[in-house]
């Protein structure tokens, strides 16, 4: 009977640690279901700067939107975009090629994505560092691809 407890006590004793080996040993989880939006700087509609002109820029990914009202005295988008932090690029044959907005990215090279740019719908024929703002313009960058 001491014998038959002897081994039981011996074989939970190994079993317990062998439980937390094999669990450490686990596959993780897919993080292909992990939001875009899980790296954006901003989740909720804000408002930013105190300059004369008003424009609203809204940003589109994975059926979700934010809108960031800017008040700025700038007269390009690009540099009012630049100087509030929302965008990211660098400078491509045809101005500025946007790499990320809001903090989220949009790469071309790996997943065919990239920042479509429109003005009320429309899209542009110029980019962010081209297109002068006017007061009350609507603006939208949207991740496509």
């Amino acid at each position: 009977m001491k014998n038959h407890l002897c081994k039981s006590l011996c074989a939970a004793i190994l079993t317990v640690p062998m439980i937390f080996v094999l669990s450490a040993c686990e596959k993780p989880q897919d993080d292909t279901h992990a939001s875009l939006w899980d790296s954006a700087l901003y989740q909720e509609d804000t408002a930013f700067g105190d300059g004369k002109t008003t424009v609203e820029v809204e940003v589109k990914a994975e059926e979700k939107s934010v809108t960031f009202t800017l008040h700025t005295d700038e007269k390009v988008l690009g540099d009012a975009l630049l100087s509030e932090n929302l965008i990211t690029g660098e400078e491509g044959d045809y101005g500025m090629y946007i790499l990320s907005v809001n903090g989220m990215t949009a790469d071309y090279d790996t997943d065919k994505s990239y920042w479509a740019f429109y003005q009320n719908g429309n899209y542009m024929n110029v980019g962010v560092d081209a297109a002068e703002i006017a007061d009350g313009d609507h603006y939208e960058l949207v991740r496509e691809q």
